[in-house]
């Protein structure tokens, strides 16, 4: 039975057969009534919906035919989803969707239903809704969602924001953008437009779609108004069943409203759709739509669809038809037709369409670099923050300015830093688990708005919030507990945040400034949690800075830049803060207070202004015997260790990295060839660490001399003093800088 239905060819004789043996009603119904009796769908709609029904299903077929000849890349399709097509209709086509990867059907009602798309009829919108589907299946670089990166349903010019992670990892930025509408002033949006977002049945179990759930209803729970519409396609084999597990674990959420509908049947599924939709706009809160629909075409390894072969939405459509008496069943037929000779030939149009051709071409909208604007913004900041912001910024800090409070403490730098942004942008949003309590650490004592708030405490949660938020135009600036925490919600941060821009071909961006109090404690206080030493799963995100400021000196400069780097460029930056050093006052003996640095003043931001990727350099005696790699803790240590050997009578330069992504290669070729002797200070772990990354830039920039690194050990920050026995400490920094010295 599964050979009969899962390829093309029976699927489509198995249409035929069925449509050829329906039988039309003595007299038919107006094509302006109710298709049937009590539904809300029109005759006239219905036929319309059809129409994208049946490109829908084409769209499957050639696919398949060109991945036939090696010309396809893509062949998971929607059929059995081609219920979503009232979804579509349901919503205004300024609703921003994010959609489920079965969603064909929907996209061509989007597009057909859009007065911007080519053609002055809704075929000839069909006609090119299949050619953008198409595009994205040959990997054209005109395919609208991504340029030919991925095979996505995504469309700017239709609202449809590219879903690019895994499934349901997209329901997260789906509740951030929901709550940002209410939040952000003017949007792409209009102000009553509510979000939707699409997903299967699969990644409804999954950790990125429970994040969101519960975030919804929890947001709306604490009164926050969340105009969000989830809808779950659900192909679970056995037919419609509102009774079971996807239906329990959806119906069952606090704060949600639940509605269920057979997607397979076109007027019950617009019907349940329509409700929905209105209940969002209306009431401004979150709705999920369960629609049972099936799985056809499907991969090897899928469920064998037997159960549902009566459900093909587009047989039952046919049916719904030609029982109002709006077609004859050789009507029908004829149309499948003339839409599959049409895909057919938007198959073959594309075909000879361009592809991406180079590196540069392809990694093009990754991360956009503008330095020169970023350095400009800063500079901007600096004179309204002189000019007319004056008054502003005088209140918001109690009438005592930061840069008159004496020397700071690297906590107090990012906070100071932190109230003076807020005051100066209107868009800023400041968010963590306990912000208006100052966060875990204190870091955010003192600031407070409308624009600062408390947020759940789950990761995906957070950066589903900052992700939606910087969609709607926001700047969000959100705050983790810990780097530990950042694992369990690193695909919102990877994928949904710094992949956006790259996978919509630079036509959406999610700003983001992420603060995460990280890296480790010489003593283990508080364990391997609050002690997390490894950094590999930011490094090797495509496009995210990762920025280490080691001392209040640099912190203000370097949130600055990020912040600027976010507004001009649309940037994701990971401010990593070392916990160790947020109130370290001395450096080389107690009382000397050399750590703690003076706010600096806004007529100087300019002048003191730090671009991302640039290293920073401190020489000690001649600095002509020793280069020190390092950063964050390990910056002090090595000033430290660097002090006593001038005093031994050796000159050494000790290169902070400040950033990790990208690496200052340049920065750290030309301080290490000076010496020709580097010392590699790395407090991550040696398998996968940033030392690895030091040596390769040294490698590539073809650097001759001598390399030493010191690293932690590959193993968990354990508690207590043992955590000294796999950290680096200066005794070990000592040893390493003794043992090249001696060559």
């Amino acid at each position: 039975m599964l050979n009969c239905v899962t390829t093309p060819q029976s699927l489509d004789e198995r249409f035929r057969d069925a449509v050829s043996a329906l039988r039309p009603p003595d007299s038919g119904r107006p094509s302006g009534d109710p298709i049937r009796d009590g539904a809300g769908l029109t005759g006239a709609r219905a036929r319309e919906l059809f129409d994208a029904q049946l490109t829908s299903r084409h769209l499957d077929l050639a696919a398949r035919w060109l991945r036939s000849f090696n010309e396809g890349f893509h062949t998971i399709g929607s059929a059995g989803h081609e219920g979503n097509a009232a979804v579509a209709a349901a919503l205004r086509g300024d609703d921003p969707a994010l959609l489920h990867h079965r969603s064909a059907a929907f996209y061509c009602v989007r597009a057909a239903n859009h007065p911007g798309m080519s053609g002055h009829d809704t075929a000839r919108r069909l006609e090119e809704a299949a050619r953008d589907v198409l595009r994205g299946v040959v990997a054209s670089v005109r395919d609208p969602a991504t340029g030919g990166r991925a095979k996505i349903f995504g469309n700017p010019a239709l609202h449809l924001i590219p879903a690019v992670s895994a499934p349901g990892g997209h329901l997260p930025r789906a509740v951030g953008l929901a709550h940002a509408l209410t939040r952000a002033g003017e949007t792409a949006w209009p102000g009553d437009a509510i979000v939707a977002a699409s997903f299967g049945d699969g990644g409804a179990g999954g950790a990125a779609a429970s994040a969101a759930l519960h975030a919804a209803g929890r947001l709306e729970r604490a009164g926050q108004r969340v105009p969000l519409l989830l809808i779950c396609e659900d192909n679970t084999p056995g037919g419609p069943d509102p009774d079971g597990w996807v239906a329990a674990a959806l119906r069952g959420r606090p704060g949600l409203r639940y509605s269920f509908a057979d997607g397979c049947d076109l007027a019950a599924a617009y019907d349940a759709a329509a409700e929905a939709a209105e209940f969002v706009r209306t009431e401004r809160r979150p709705a999920v739509l369960h629609l049972s629909t099936v799985l056809l075409l499907g991969s090897p390894g899928d469920p064998d669809p037997a159960d549902g072969l009566d459900r093909d939405p587009l047989i039952t459509a046919a049916r719904l038809l030609v029982q109002a008496g709006l077609y004859g069943p050789d009507e029908v037929l004829t149309r499948y037709d003339e839409v599959g000779w049409q895909v057919r030939k938007a198959a073959e149009e594309v075909l000879g369409e361009a592809k991406l051709a180079s590196a540069a071409e392809v990694v093009a909208t990754l991360a956009p670099r503008r330095p020169l604007r970023v350095a400009h913004a800063v500079s901007e900041h600096a004179g309204r923050a002189l000019g007319a912001g004056a008054p502003t910024r005088l209140r918001v800090f109690g009438g005592r300015l930061p840069e008159d409070a004496g020397p700071m403490t690297l906590a107090q730098a990012i906070g100071a830093t932190l109230i003076d942004a807020l005051a100066a942008d209107p868009g800023m949003l400041v968010f963590g688990p306990a912000t208006t309590r100052g966060g875990r650490h204190g870091v955010t004592t003192g600031l407070s708005g409308a624009h600062v708030f408390d947020s759940p405490p789950d990761t995906t949660t957070i950066l589903g919030l900052a992700a939606g938020a910087g969609l709607a135009g926001l700047l969000p600036v959100p705050e983790l507990d810990c780097l530990s925490a950042l694992h369990g919600g690193a695909e919102q941060l990877r994928t949904e945040a710094a992949g956006l821009a790259y996978l919509s071909a630079g036509a959406y961006r999610n700003p983001m400034v992420l603060r995460v109090p990280g890296l480790a404690s010489p003593f283990g206080i508080g364990g391997h949690l609050a002690n997390d030493n490894t950094v590999a799963t930011l490094r090797d995100v495509p496009g995210l800075v990762v920025a280490v400021p080691a001392r209040a000196s640099d912190a203000a400069p370097m949130l600055r830049s990020c912040l600027a780097a976010a507004e001009i460029d649309g940037t994701v930056s990971v401010f990593l803060e070392p916990v160790a050093l947020y109130q370290t006052r001395d450096l080389y003996q107690q009382g000397d207070n050399e750590w703690l640095a003076s706010y600096p003043a806004p007529g100087t931001w300019a002048e003191d202004h730090v671009p991302i990727g640039r290293a920073r350099t401190y020489g000690l005696g001649t600095a002509q015997d020793l280069t020190i790699v390092t950063y964050g803790n390990g910056v002090r240590m090595a000033l430290r260790v660097a002090a006593q050997l001038a005093a031994e009578g050796y000159g050494s330069r000790v290169v902070d990295l400040r950033w990790l992504n990208p690496l200052p290669t340049a920065d750290l070729v030309r301080e290490a060839t000076v010496t020709g002797r580097v010392l590699i200070v790395d407090e991550t772990r040696r398998s996968g660490g940033v030392g690895e990354g030091v040596l390769a830039a040294l490698v590539d920039g073809s650097f001759y001399g001598s390399v030493r690194r010191v690293a932690a050990a590959d193993v968990p920050v354990p508690l207590g003093p043992a955590a000294q026995e796999v950290l680096v400490g200066e005794d070990a920094i000592t040893q390493g800088a003794h043992a090249l010295l001696a060559r």
